[in-house]
């Protein structure tokens, strides 16, 4: 029997887990379904290559993370940048408004709990999915490759073609907004 099992076991096997898996960085059920099926398709045509050093659901996620990355750069072609790669828009009085020499935060965070607690929340997920989407898709998708899928920045600007310094700004506007929606959103809610 090959390594890689049977084909036609992997969906039954692992088809959750990977739909699971795409779902959650993709935020679309019709991409997510997409990345699995272009997955299984790719494991199918590759699996002489299969060597058996990882386990198949192993071997089959490192797949369907390159096919969700192919989805990213596909898109971020498709958008126009949202900044100026020549001119980033930075403005300094912002960052220290906001923040002190050392790098937290000026005014004090409302108090969000404890954050593990409230992710398991169906109601702070549907909250936080809705000020996700309330960002622009680029800066939204951003946060996820950084936060989500904890991509390293040289790899996010080269799948997004922004610079490093367009990468941070970004990073921060996407925070503000997430930080902003959270507060009215969520925490005036909680405390209302």
């Amino acid at each position: 029997m090959h390594p890689a099992g049977s084909p036609e076991t992997w969906l039954s096997e692992h088809g959750t887990a990977l739909y699971r898996y795409a779902l959650a960085r993709t935020r679309d059920e019709h991409k997510a379904e997409e990345a699995v099926q272009e997955t299984l398709l790719a494991a199918l045509q590759s699996q002489d290559r299969y060597s058996g050093a990882a386990s198949v659901r192993t071997w089959l996620i490192g797949i369907l993370k390159n096919k969700v990355m192919d989805m990213f750069r596909h898109e971020s072609r498709e958008t126009s940048t949202d900044l100026d790669e020549d001119h980033p828009e930075t403005d300094e009085s912002l960052l220290e408004d906001q923040f002190v020499a050392d790098g937290h935060w000026q005014h004090p965070l409302s108090d969000w709990g404890k954050p593990d607690v409230l992710l398991e929340r169906t109601q702070f997920m549907t909250i936080l999915q809705r000020c996700l989407d309330a960002l622009p898709p680029r800066l939204s998708r951003l946060f996820w490759l950084r936060a989500v899928m904890e991509e390293e920045s040289e790899v996010i600007c080269q799948e997004l073609t922004i610079s490093p310094a367009n990468l941070w700004t970004m990073l921060y506007r996407a925070r503000m907004g997430l930080r902003q929606c959270l507060d009215r959103d969520w925490v005036g809610q909680a405390q209302g």
